[in-house]
């Protein structure tokens, strides 16, 4: 069974322009890439999907030059289904494999520009930069992240109670039942993630367990591919890093936590790797002082996030041992002590706050951290509103909790700023006495409707 993605519409709108790019649709393994593409093939008279890992023998056809108007037809006489211009999809699953095939993107827009062609593949970013002649200004690209919540609904048949949270607002907050059943749905998704294999099979067992062994078999295969990553880095230090990560996820990362006697400049270049393999997603310290944040951007202080909540918590299974406390804190702990215990929330924060955003621009994440002696002070994430700076806290209560916030916002002469939480919809007025009298004014969106916070950016 299929369940919708954001990335649907997109592929679609793509599909319908008399005047499209090749599509190079990037992001990691398993997040479901070739699942999407396979449904949009759905629209067309033909489908034509090669696989170059599996199908070696297709290299061939892009070896002797890069002319697809010779390469198509020899295409579609190995495979025995027409591709022709507007009525055919061309799939090139696992493109990776072949760099003379990414190569060619570029030539489909030139000498056949009516053709639909989609390319995925794994690590891309590594082959890419081995390509000098990358195809700039005739190649789209698309970036996939695993699942939503909001596609975690959808996928368990819960579509009335999303559109009951779209209608919503820190003006109108959800009836308690409602807002209740959201926070235990949001429970479920923290240990389930949106890895999609894992979706399907809590769809159809509602059983962690079963989910637990579909993320341990995404994990393994994460960890299989490390020796492809590049010949000099030891596979053994990038699991060591994968899980240091999840045990140091929404902190500030410290290479010396990395066990193993492992110079900061390794750990260093393992953490790119992953971080280019899409498995960590870095949270990059900002001064924020203008748009766009990645002007004050300091790379030498980061968070890292995992690409999934329920991969995070496997990760931490196989780096500190048993995790049932954990698990067992997520699924009873009362809202605030959810919010402010361990970095799940914060995490999933982040998270959604990257996969609801257009698929079309590869978007970052940036936080803001003040470690002035004995006035430390860290806003979760900076976003951009228009040409305003945005705050983003990730808090519980009402009262207190958010210093960092009021000291930022009054740094920054800022009026606006969101919280998170897994309270309902709200919002109130702060008079801040300590600078000039301004009315600071927050918005309470829950951890479960971050789409909506989205929704109300630039995007």
């Amino acid at each position: 069974m299929y369940y919708e993605r954001i990335i649907d519409q997109y592929l679609s709108e793509w599909a319908s322009r008399p005047n499209h790019k090749p599509v190079l649709l990037r992001g990691a393994r398993q997040v479901g890439k070739s699942t999407a593409v396979k449904h949009l093939g759905e629209q067309f008279k033909y489908y034509v999907e090669i696989n170059l890992e599996k199908r070696p023998d297709y290299k061939a056809l892009f070896q002797p030059n890069l002319d697809v108007k010779r390469i198509i037809p020899q295409m579609a006489a190995m495979y025995g289904t027409p591709i022709i211009p507007g009525q055919t999809l061309l799939f090139l699953d696992e493109i990776q494999e072949c760099q003379e095939a990414i190569m060619s993107l570029r030539f489909f827009k030139e000498d056949l520009p009516d053709l639909h062609v989609i390319a995925a593949g794994s690590l891309l970013e590594f082959v890419l930069d081995d390509i000098p002649t990358f195809g700039v200004g005739r190649i789209h690209s698309m970036y996939m992240y695993p699942m939503t919540f909001d596609e975690f609904l959808t996928a368990n048949g819960e579509q009335l109670l999303l559109e009951s949270r779209k209608q919503a607002s820190p003006s109108s907050p959800l009836p308690t039942p409602l807002h209740e059943k959201l926070i235990g749905l949001l429970r479920t998704f923290m240990l389930v993630g949106g890895m999609p294999e894992s979706v399907a099979k809590w769809v159809e067992t509602h059983d962690y367990l079963q989910c637990q062994e579909v993320q341990d078999d995404i994990v393994s295969g994460y960890e299989a591919d490390f020796p492809k990553y590049k010949k000099k880095v030891d596979p053994q230090l990038l699991r060591m890093t994968m899980r240091s990560a999840a045990q140091q996820a929404t902190k500030k990362f410290m290479f010396s936590q990395v066990p193993g006697d492992y110079k900061t400049a390794e750990v260093k270049k393992a953490l790119e790797l992953l971080i280019k393999a899409n498995i960590l997603i870095p949270v990059t310290h900002t001064n924020s002082n203008g748009l766009p944040l990645g002007d004050g951007r300091d790379d030498s202080i980061r968070k890292i996030l995992v690409l999934d909540t329920g991969l995070m918590l496997r990760l931490l299974n196989m780096a500190i041992g048993n995790i049932t406390e954990i698990t067992t804190h997520i699924l009873t702990a009362t809202a605030s002590d959810l919010v402010n215990k361990g970095p799940m929330a914060e995490m999933l924060a982040g998270l959604e706050l990257l996969h609801y955003r257009t698929p079309n621009l590869q978007h970052e994440l940036f936080y803001w951290l003040r470690q002035a002696k004995n006035a430390t002070a860290e806003v979760d994430y900076i976003m951009g509103s228009g040409t305003q700076i945005l705050p983003f806290e990730v808090k519980a209560g009402v009262q207190g909790g958010m210093k960092s916030l009021w000291d930022y916002m009054r740094e920054r002469r800022l009026s606006q700023a969101i919280r998170c939480s897994l309270e309902n919809f709200g919002q109130f007025d702060y008079t801040d006495d300590k600078a000039d009298g301004a009315l600071r004014h927050v918005c309470i969106f829950p951890l479960y409707a971050i789409q909506l916070v989205i929704n109300n950016l630039t995007r």
